[in-house]
């Protein structure tokens, strides 16, 4: 194996034709072709709510105080606990959930003027 080219020691492709342009935005590990929700999308591009960025510096702090970078979902509860959440309504199906957020992101945008 010493003995043999540098070129020889690859076969098939060359990797680095295989590797996504980082210039073009596309993230290698989405794939091509799959779409990021509006909450997922406006949370990469920094329009965060408030309630959302609390959050996201709590599980932060958790993860640096605790030395953890993954806190298991028991630790995820307590955090959000911490923050002060309580459950007080009645449980409904995510597909519900979701969307009466964007119900509600829509009556929070501004009406264009005619």
């Amino acid at each position: 194996m010493a003995d043999e080219p540098l070129g020889e020691r690859w076969s098939g492709k060359e990797r680095r034709e295989s590797v996504v342009d980082r210039r073009l935005g596309l993230d290698r590990r989405r794939g091509p072709g799959r779409r990021r929700t509006d909450e997922r999308k406006s949370a990469e591009e920094g329009e965060m709510s408030s309630e959302q960025f609390e959050f996201l510096m709590a599980i932060d702090e958790y993860k640096s105080r605790n030395a953890k970078p993954f806190p298991t979902w028991t630790e995820v509860l307590e955090v959000i606990k911490a923050l002060g959440y309580r459950k007080v309504a009645e449980p409904k199906s995510l597909e519900q959930f979701k969307k009466e957020a964007k119900d509600r992101k829509k009556e929070k945008q501004p009406q264009a003027v005619k």
